[in-house]
């Protein structure tokens, strides 16, 4: 090759040739091999003997590199144009090896370390077994791997567990409880016995009842606890049974949001979400609605049915012993209710020891106070919470339905429970009332069982207020659905007239078509005997039939001329039947109406209708002589007074009095129905104000009514046959309620009131 010193240079159209010298004959190519390591020396350590393996496998490895790069030297000529074609990729990559290149430092520090931990199997250096043993920088590896990957699972599952929106409707269901009005527990409703408290309502020695045996470390824990968790799967995988091992936010989980599967997969649910949960609400909240929704055994959910169930009594009212007798039943009501057995008695006792022990050793009971807790706290021998029972019943019906009307609540909304409702129900007047129809029906059955079979009992008393105080439905609700206060089957009869009455006063009359009205008093005069024409501005008034339409008085009776206030009190029918004509049957329907009775049960609007042909149910006819005791104002009959939910007040919506006739004329009614009362029971108004009251009887004899007024209190009592098997077609009484001068209405009527 031209290009050594002394040599004249190439020109510029000269070629560069590569000039290579043959090989002389006697010279031979030769493959240099390097010589094999040393042995250790015999005295060698055990580290000596790892590094000397090592520095002989990186030998052989650079050896056969090194090999492979001379073999694929004719390949470079080759591989030249794909380098200059990857050229532009590399400058493209370039600047992101540059974003990497401030660790490579690091890497190369790390780098010995990652071989170190590279296993080498088997390991040289070693014989036997041990050849096949990781080292303790393999083992610490692994370990710190294994960690780190189940720290990324378990922030992963965290990040992707989500708290549900939806509770357990069973878990978070809860009863309605009625009251009388002296706010004395009446009734309960529902699928279970629950009634949620706030957390302000629970006595703290409740609460540290609870923690103490529960989770003394609730307030301080982080919603699970890791070595229960690991005890619980290990007895579920390992033996079969399972463990609880759970903090109390777990078990508030697992109550409203899961099932109660033991399963890991739900333990590991569980555990997600009761991290989540603890990070959201506060303790406060998450100890309340576990005391609300625990299950304490006999048929109760939630501290305050519980403390209902065993001691009859509000959770508020309960000490620290008491507490921790129900705080022991958390472990299972089955092993731990006393009254089931002598065993369940032996270990509440001990529990209940040992939880009084655990309040005093985290500081939450003194050991003064514990030392009076002595004697274990014996509960109930069964749950006092009161069921709905054969007539009350009939009151949770007639409340319930109000409630959900007056409050807007829907059937769901109600169903899920949660609702206190007091109602106007008066506990003494309904048991006097249910005293004597029970007895009056005893006596029916006695006398005549085959009229008695048939009969039927409708009673209301209603305040001038409008609060319905009392109602008898019927004998048993669950063999009879059909209430017989609330019924509109038969007709008022004329127990009506007063409602003519009060349109004839407010009214006027008229005496020709398109004339003024003519005012009416009390003192008005009209034709009392009996078959007397009803008659219209234009003449008599005639029916379908083409008959003249005539007025009849009970028995035939004929009394004259006779005011219209002395044809009320002894019942003259005549000339009401013709005041209602000359007043008008449109305005005795109004009337009749606006003093509370409904449209729906108003009769044809034809001359008997001032006789009664409507039929109105007896708590209707009871709110329609309030109107009159009230002074002319009308209130609609209400059975519910107030209602709350977990003791918050929910609006309800409250009738408000509505003028129904003047007061001067309801002042000229209640004199006329006490002038009523007077004359066919003097001995009873000896010597009592304020009553007044008027019997009803039919046409066809198929109901016999008392309705009056004693103390601003409204009573309308009715007696019926209906064979409801076959109609709702009301059946001659044939004697059920007696006669007039020993009629069974009046007779229940006055044991009602207190007169009897």
């Amino acid at each position: 090759m031209g290009g050594g010193r002394g040599e004249e240079p190439l020109g510029a159209d000269e070629t560069l040739h590569l000039r290579v010298d043959a090989l002389r004959a006697d010279e031979t190519m030769q493959l240099r091999v390097p010589p094999p390591p040393e042995p250790p020396a015999p005295g060698g350590g055990r580290a000596e003997r790892r590094r000397g393996a090592r520095s002989a496998e990186r030998e052989r490895t650079a050896t056969a590199s090194g090999a492979g790069t001379a073999a694929l030297g004719p390949l470079g000529s080759l591989l030249g144009p794909l380098g200059r074609v990857l050229g532009p990729l590399g400058r493209v990559l370039g600047p992101l090896g540059r974003l990497f290149a401030p660790l490579a430092p690091y890497a190369r520090r790390i780098a010995p370390y990652a071989r170190r931990l590279k296993p080498v199997y088997p390991r040289p250096g070693r014989t036997g077994w041990r050849r096949w043993i990781p080292s303790w920088r393999q083992w610490l590896g692994a370990t710190l791997t294994s960690f780190g990957l189940l720290s990324a699972f378990l922030v992963t599952a965290y990040a992707m567990t989500d708290i549900p929106d939806n509770l357990n409707s069973y878990a978070t269901q809860q009863d309605n409880v009625y009251f009388w009005s002296d706010g004395t527990p009446m009734a309960r409703t529902g699928w279970v016995q629950r009634q949620a408290m706030p957390l302000k309502d629970i006595p703290p020695d409740v609460r540290w009842a609870v923690l103490a045996a529960e989770n003394e470390s609730f307030y301080s824990d982080p919603g699970i606890s890791a070595k229960g968790i690991t005890r619980a799967v290990f007895r579920t995988l390992g033996q079969g049974d399972t463990e609880g091992g759970s903090t109390i936010t777990q078990q508030y989980v697992k109550n409203v949001y899961l099932t109660q599967n033991q399963t890991v997969s739900r333990k590991f649910t569980e555990a997600m979400i009761a991290l989540k949960l603890d990070n959201k609400m506060s303790k406060d909240q998450i100890l309340e609605g576990y005391l609300n929704t625990s299950w304490f055994g006999r048929g109760s959910y939630g501290i305050q049915r519980a403390a209902q169930a065993y001691y009859g009594k509000d959770v508020g009212k309960l000490n620290a012993s008491e507490a921790a007798m129900l705080a022991s039943l958390l472990k299972g009501a089955g092993l731990y209710d006393p009254t089931l057995n002598k065993a369940n008695h032996a270990r509440a006792v001990e529990r209940w020891s040992w939880i009084l022990d655990r309040m005093v050793k985290i500081g939450k009971l003194s050991p003064q106070e514990r030392a009076t807790y002595t004697k274990y706290p014996e509960p109930l021998k069964t749950n006092p919470l009161y069921n709905t029972g054969a007539q009350s019943d009939y009151l949770v019906e007639l409340a319930s339905q109000y409630a959900k009307k007056a409050a807007h609540l829907t059937d769901k909304q109600f169903d899920l429970g949660g609702y206190q409702i007091y109602t106007t129900f008066d506990r003494k007047r309904e048991k006097a009332l249910t005293d004597a129809v029970t007895k009056a029906r005893k006596k029916a059955r006695q006398d005549d069982p085959a009229a008695a079979r048939n009969g039927h009992y409708g009673a209301a008393s209603v305040t001038a207020d409008g609060r319905i105080l009392a109602v008898y439905g019927g004998p048993d609700h669950r063999k009879q659905g059909y209430n017989e206060s609330n019924a509109t089957t038969v007709p008022a009869g004329t127990a009506f007239t007063p409602f003519v009455y009060a349109a004839g006063l407010e009214h006027g009359v008229h005496t020709t078509r398109d004339g003024p009205a003519t005012p009416v008093t009390p003192d008005s005069v009209y034709n009392g005997d009996d078959g007397v024409p009803v008659t219209t501005p234009e003449g008599p008034y005639w029916d379908r039939s083409g008959k003249k339409v005539t007025a009849h008085n009970d028995g035939g009776r004929s009394y004259g001329q006779i005011t219209l206030r002395e044809a009320m009190a002894k019942s003259v029918n005549t000339p009401f039947m013709q005041l209602g004509m000359d007043a008008g049957l449109d305005t005795v329907r109004q009337t009749a109406i606006d003093s509370g009775l409904l449209s729906s049960s108003m009769g044809p609007q034809v001359p008997a209708l001032s006789l009664g042909n409507s039929t109105p149910s007896a708590i209707r006819m009871a709110s329609g002589y309030a109107t009159f005791a009230a002074g002319g104002t009308h209130t609609e009959p209400y059975s519910v007074r107030r209602i709350t939910r977990n003791g918050s007040p929910v609006p309800l919506a409250t009738p408000h009095p509505e003028r129904a006739v003047g007061t001067k004329v309801a002042e000229e009614v209640t004199e006329a129905l006490t002038d009523s009362f007077r004359t066919a029971h003097p001995e009873a108004a000896a010597g009592r104000a304020g009553v007044s009251g008027k019997a009803g009887t039919t046409e066809k004899d198929t109901a016999a009514w008392y309705v009056g007024t004693a103390d601003s209190v409204s009573t309308a009592i009715v007696v019926y046959r209906i064979d409801l098997t076959r109609s709702l077609e009301p059946l001659p009484l044939k004697g059920l309620a007696g006669t007039s001068a020993n009629s069974v209405p009046y007779a229940l009527w006055s044991a009602a009131t207190g007169l009897g």
